[in-house]
């Protein structure tokens, strides 16, 4: 079993920051994929970074903006999201999922499937 819990949504105007947290605990296999999905109203969920160890994989649509990071000695995962849109606005789940590696990137947007997921946390931006 692997328990995540979400921490750090808000809201903030267009063009700001906020960094979301993970924590992390449970038993997790020696490799394994993390990551953080959205979900707009209306939409469905999608991937938006994961990582395996320091790689990383970003969808298009946060490139360059978002940061996934992990730091293994308190078990939390992180996503700093700078330049943020109003199209960002959704509920982030943290996610912990199955080990996938396609074509060099570790842990790509929407190409693993997570077992366990957090509560989810609200970022709301607005314009």
């Amino acid at each position: 079993q692997v328990q995540l819990v979400e921490s750090g949504g808000g809201s903030v105007q267009a063009g700001g920051s906020l960094r979301l947290s993970c924590a992390v605990s449970g038993y997790t296999p020696s490799r394994y994929c993390m990551g953080w999905f959205r979900q707009a109203p209306g939409k469905e969920r999608e991937g938006v970074a994961g990582i395996y160890s320091a790689m990383t994989s970003y969808d298009d649509s946060v490139k360059g903006r978002f940061t996934i990071s992990q730091y293994n000695a308190k078990n939390t995962l992180y996503l700093q999201m700078n330049g943020l849109k109003p199209e960002d606005t959704a509920t982030y789940y943290c996610a912990h999922g199955q080990y996938v590696v396609l074509g060099g990137d570790y842990c790509p947007p929407n190409r693993w499937v997570a077992g366990y997921w957090g509560q989810g946390t609200q970022v709301t931006v607005s314009s």
